[in-house]
């Protein structure tokens, strides 16, 4: 959505719509505002959560190339890029994301570990739920392989996980605040592969959706 605000990148996947502010990224619909952006992105997503949640199977296993699919069908008609991996290094906050030459060999790798590991995800327990799905969010995270939408693009994987488990579309709403920075921290964590700080998001997120449910 954002250029320069969001993101350090360079090359042609940071390129800027023309105009006095020149905060909204180079879009197939010339959008120059980031109000009318955030709407397009999130409509969009609504939309493409919805065919998504249509279209999974409780027996689907994800692999990389369905993360791409889940991004394009929610970006395709916004950016030319939508479903490619990203061409660009980016950092935020001073945080660096995987190097872009290394996010092809870090998806193989997920889709031949996390994500043949706990998907189909059909955990019984709440805490192996949430383990399975921070898990996989956080790797995404990590990877960062797309330009623009990882984290709302996990999320929506992590929904679609969710359902697998026979559980209600998940409830991000309460990551804002102090839990945002507790969860900016588990991502963190989760380089050095300690899951436990992610798990305890998920396990949060797990309850508060569960009780707005009664």
């Amino acid at each position: 959505m954002r250029g320069g605000e969001r993101y350090k990148a360079r090359g042609v996947e940071a390129e800027l719509e023309p105009g006095p502010r020149g905060r909204v990224l180079r879009n197939l619909a010339g959008i120059r505002s980031v109000r009318n952006m955030a709407r397009r992105e999130s409509e969009a997503l609504l939309a493409a959560t919805e065919r998504l949640i249509d279209e999974t199977t409780v027996s689907q296993r994800f692999t990389a190339e369905d993360f791409c699919r889940m991004h394009r069908l929610w970006l395709g008609r916004i950016y030319p890029w939508a479903g490619e991996y990203r061409q660009v290094n980016l950092e935020k906050d001073g945080f660096p994301f995987a190097a872009a030459n290394q996010v092809p060999r870090l998806m193989r790798e997920l889709e031949r570990g996390a994500l043949r590991q706990f998907t189909p995800c059909r955990f019984d327990d709440a805490g192996e739920q949430a383990h399975a799905l921070g898990v996989v969010h956080a790797e995404l995270v990590l990877i960062h392989p797309f330009r623009e939408g990882n984290g709302r693009c996990a999320r929506l994987l992590a929904t679609l996980m969710a359902l697998q488990a026979k559980l209600p579309a998940l409830d991000f709403g309460g990551i804002r605040g102090e839990e945002k920075r507790r969860y900016i921290a588990a991502i963190q964590a989760a380089m050095t592969r300690d899951y436990a700080p992610i798990a305890g998001i998920f396990r949060a997120v797990i309850a508060r959706t569960l009780r707005s449910q009664r």
